[in-house]
């Protein structure tokens, strides 16, 4: 037996001692009120005796080839997302000097392409529940390179901004189905840190568009070059799909309904009847961690430039800066929420997060700031390496290519307001000099918005409101996406492989269907 196997089996067994424990402590409560079980049940929920880690560097070198190559091509489609993304976001300015318009014009493309996005996690995420992850994902990735590539060589405002509007529908498929097919293809005990390193493929998109822009944007170069080098890279990502299997999940949740005799359609009623409340919360959930982002991010560098007076230099040092924290944090913490619990790694994020408002904000030195924007940016992408397997281990079984992206993508829409509430309120609040006086801004003689204290008054009300969302959510750590396919619908139970592998042996026997309408019956253990 090698020493991961080993690792693991001591791992399962600890968690059923605990499991074991808490039970115990339940019975013994009983007497003492159904109030007190209930603060039991929820104190259980966000906290819980950590389990003992796993070696990273074993989670991290013990993947076979097919959990590789599935893990890299997820990773590579959601960074190239965000690279392209965030294209627009780089060259505002020049853009619009190139189409002779103003910079807010051109700023309703990243409007549009945030508000289509949801469209296309309903599309994409349909298409993978209906017919498996791999080739939607695929049809995603080359029509946004295609589209990318286009934008490139749009001749004015009105071509550009209708590719863009494309692109956010191509935009909002990418997440959801690359988060389920990576997760259902790894290891249980390798989701949580695998979780995070997915996540900060959208700060190293982030990190490699900030770069390559400024290479370009220091030899005078146009700002079409950005949109053609995505592209190229986008083609990589096509290539290396190719080699990635379907999801063995989503193969055993076919089996599963044809078993009883039960379509897609119908699953999706009965996951809305059961769990609407489930399905709001998630987005609600999601809509505060977009906040969380983009609160955080989007303004920031307008803020480093408009009011600081940062050069083009110190903004992109600023910028490598967080999102190098954003990736540690993410990877750190995804790691750590296999064994702290998700939840839990959540509220640590957003009391961590809070904490470096002040010094994120209103650093009194370059340095200074810098270290609050690491720290800053540590603990918001920290909590949000745990939302891909959040999201997946509390979705409906049977949706998980849908429900994911989907609810991530309306909170996305949600928040897509972030940084233009944060800009409105920093303009009709403007920085005052020591006598009372407006300052102006002695290039354009217009009046300094305050956009430090509004970001930092929006960050503090997000992280009060996600912590307060979080208490009320449900915990399902490291779940068996594979004993957990599709639901039972006479009872609360799931429908897993060992119930499939029992059906056909009952098959083969010649074990009887109901004949009235050929359903088969599944046997469920009410202990499970």
């Amino acid at each position: 037996m090698s020493d991961s196997e080993k690792d693991i089996q001591v791992h399962q067994q600890e968690n059923m001692d605990i499991r074991a424990e808490q039970e115990l402590e339940q019975h013994n409560t009983k007497k003492d009120g159904i109030i007190k079980r209930h603060l039991l049940d929820w104190k259980h929920s966000i906290y819980r005796k950590p389990d003992k880690p796993v070696n990273a560097w074993h989670l991290l070198t013990n993947l076979n080839n097919r959990q590789r190559i599935t893990f890299v091509a997820a990773f590579l489609g959601w960074m190239l997302d965000a690279f392209d993304f965030f294209s627009v976001s780089l060259t505002t300015t020049y853009i619009a000097q190139d189409f002779g318009v103003q910079v807010s014009d051109v700023t309703s493309a990243i409007t549009t392409t945030l508000m289509l996005r949801p469209i296309g996690a309903l599309i994409f995420g349909a298409l993978a529940d209906r017919y498996g992850r791999r080739w939607p994902l695929m049809v995603d990735i080359i029509l946004f390179s295609l589209i990318n590539m286009a934008s490139g060589f749009a001749p004015n405002l009105q071509t550009f901004i209708g590719l863009r509007a494309v692109f956010g529908i191509c935009m909002g498929g990418e997440w959801g189905l690359g988060a389920s097919l990576a997760l259902e293809t790894l290891p249980i005990e390798a989701r949580g840190l695998f979780s995070g390193i997915f996540q900060q493929g959208y700060a190293c998109g982030y990190l490699l568009a900030t770069l390559i822009n400024y290479a370009i944007q220091s030899q005078g170069a146009s700002w079409r070059i950005l949109f053609w080098v995505g592209a190229a890279f986008a083609l990589l990502a096509v290539v290396i799909r190719f080699w990635v299997p379907e999801s063995d999940t989503f193969e055993e949740t076919k089996k599963a309904r044809k078993m009883l005799n039960r379509s897609v359609w119908k699953e999706g009623y009965l996951a809305v009847k059961r769990h609407w409340l489930r399905l709001i919360y998630m987005v609600i959930f999601a809509a505060f961690f977009n906040f969380f982002s983009h609160g955080s991010q989007d303004l920031y560098p307008t803020f480093l430039t408009t009011q600081l007076n940062y050069s083009e230099t110190q903004k992109t040092v600023t910028s490598v800066i967080y999102n190098i924290g954003a990736i540690v944090g993410g990877i750190l913490f995804g790691y750590l929420s296999n064994y702290l619990g998700r939840r839990f790694v959540v509220v640590i994020c957003a009391v961590g997060a809070g904490a470096f408002i002040a010094l994120w904000a209103f650093g009194p030195t370059i340095s200074s700031l810098q270290f609050g924007s690491f720290m800053m940016q540590f603990f918001v992408q920290g909590g949000w390496g745990v939302v891909p397997a959040y999201l997946n281990e509390i979705s409906p079984p049977g949706f998980r290519g849908l429900m994911p992206g989907l609810a991530y993508q309306l909170g996305n829409l949600i928040s897509a307001a972030s940084s233009q509430i944060e800009a409105t309120i920093g303009e009709r609040y403007p920085l005052h000099n020591p006598d009372g006086s407006i300052k102006l801004n002695p290039k354009t003689g217009k009046p300094i918005a305050n956009y430090g204290l509004t970001q930092a008054i929006f960050m503090g009300c997000v992280c009060a409101g996600l912590l307060i969302t979080v208490f009320f959510g449900k915990e399902e750590t490291n779940k068996d996406f594979m004993q957990h396919l599709v639901e039972d619908e006479e009872s609360p139970n799931t429908v897993g492989v060992a119930d499939i592998e029992a059906n056909q042996m009952e098959q083969g026997t010649g074990s009887s269907t109901n004949a009235n309408d050929g359903e088969v019956k599944v046997e469920k253990d009410e202990s499970k």
